[in-house]
């Protein structure tokens, strides 16, 4: 382990702030249930409290039968269209999809050939760096957490820009087609840097290519070659289109929308809901996926073997392999139960990449794990509602096909993510009414004023 600097070390002075801050700021957990206070936004079942309307896209996980909730199929829309008929439009044409998405979630309609050119022509117009901003920005800092990397480049990017505080539409128009090209930029040299200033490998600085989707610059940037299958590249983008919006509840859409809210700029905004998806509650489940896998075939001995599957799979419930945590990773959502529509689709692109990469065996390992999981948890724990597979489940796999180091896994969702971002900001400003600003009831009792003196 490397050594702490004096800066970094904690004290035993902080030892004793920390313990103070505990000691006085746990609030009795019953006052959550006296007050009603629905805490993460969400009633007793999960479902999420009401906090405004949106048009980009819907999430469908229940439907009324006969007057009941119950449960379906998952469903997702982007912009009202089914996220199964994008997709399979875009594979069925062998095109690049990613861009196609971002301008249907930002402008509200399926470009037409014209309208695609112009916004890929946008987009190779800004898909570059300020003059020196790699070597003075993200050479002269790097970072082994790429997402602080991103939020830091994204708020530097503001010193750069003439207008950056200018939330005309138009303006924020131009912004967020920014961000959206230069994402991939900021993450792969991140990393590159890192790679060489930490691991001693050697530095990569490619330059992107303007002929090229979003998917294959990503690939060309990262690999020292900057080759790449066909099937790579289109999976890839497939990714992209999966995660590039999620309704306008998860925590860092949210977050978007609060912070547009106060009126700031783009690149705080922006900046804002990195911050929140670097979370490893919210942005680095695909990561605990892989990790997960890792001890799972170093631990099981016949991968084929269902009764030791399962037996695994209990003993994580348990605590008893991996992090302890009880968890099995990337299983269960906090929307979808039937189903994650996301995971549907990319698991049959799975399989074809899995045969490319000769690691079918490993695939069927992931198909074990999805059927027997919930059949464990329910045998387990008492559900309120049904327990899928989600999208991380299979995207981490994907990106450790693909060869990505895992340090970019998370900025890939933010790569993807900041479409949806860009179409909420938007659309927040056009129908911003007061600045949000949910309530908090104080629970502490009122005390009488000690001098200084009087104080032990």
């Amino acid at each position: 382990m490397a050594e702490i600097s004096g800066y970094s070390r904690i004290t035993p002075e902080l030892e004793a702030m920390a313990a103070a801050c505990l000691a006085n700021s746990q609030i009795d957990k019953n006052d959550y249930v006296r007050y009603d206070v629905k805490r993460g936004l969400r009633d007793l079942n999960g479902t999420g409290v009401l906090a405004g309307l949106t048009e980009i896209s819907e999430i469908v996980s229940s439907k009324t039968v006969n007057g009941e909730k119950q449960p379906c199929e998952g469903e997702l829309y982007y912009r009202g269209y089914r996220i199964e008929d994008l997709t399979r439009d875009i594979a069925r044409d062998k095109r690049f999809g990613f861009e196609e998405t971002a301008y249907l979630l930002m402008f509200g309609q399926l470009p037409t050939n014209r309208q695609l050119q112009e916004f890929n022509e946008q987009l190779a117009f800004y898909r570059s760096l300020p003059t020196n901003f790699v070597r003075d920005v993200i050479l002269k800092a790097p970072s082994k957490d790429m997402m602080n990397t991103l939020a830091r480049c994204v708020l530097t990017m503001a010193s750069y820009d003439d207008c950056p505080d200018d939330i005309s539409l138009a303006n924020v128009v131009r912004q967020c087609v920014d961000l959206i090209a230069i994402f991939p930029l900021i993450s792969v040299y991140g990393y590159q840097a890192y790679n060489y200033y930490k691991n001693g490998s050697s530095l990569y600085i490619h330059a992107p290519r303007p002929d090229l989707s979003t998917a294959e610059n990503i690939l060309t940037l990262l690999r020292p070659d900057g080759s790449y299958t066909p099937l790579e590249a289109h999976i890839l983008d497939l990714c992209l289109v999966l995660h590039a919006e999620h309704g306008g509840g998860n925590n860092s859409t949210f977050t978007t929308h609060v912070v547009t809210s106060s009126g700031t700029d783009t690149y705080s905004c922006m900046a804002a809901a990195l911050a929140s998806l670097k979370g490893p509650r919210h942005g680095g489940a695909n990561i605990k996926v892989v990790e997960m896998f890792e001890d799972m075939k170093a631990n099981i001995k016949d991968w084929h073997d269902e009764d030791e599957v399962r037996a695994y799979l209990q003993g994580l419930l348990n605590g008893e392999h991996f992090d302890h945590s009880g968890l099995i990773y990337g299983m269960g959502h906090a929307v979808y139960s039937i189903s994650d529509p996301r995971a549907t689709i990319l698991k049959s692109f799975v399989d074809r990449l899995s045969q490319e990469k000769g690691l079918h065996e490993e695939y069927a390992l992931y198909s074990a794990v999805e059927r027997l999981a919930p059949e464990v948890i329910g045998a387990k724990r008492k559900i309120y509602k049904g327990v899928s597979a989600n999208v991380d489940f299979y995207s981490g796999f994907v990106y450790k096909m693909l060869d990505l180091p895992t340090e970019l896994f998370t900025p890939l969702f933010a790569i993807a993510r900041v479409a949806g971002w860009s179409a909420h900001r938007m659309e927040e400003l056009i129908n911003m009414g007061k600045i949000i600003r949910p309530a908090y009831k104080a629970v502490m009792p009122h005390r009488d004023y000690l001098p200084m003196s009087q104080r032990n």
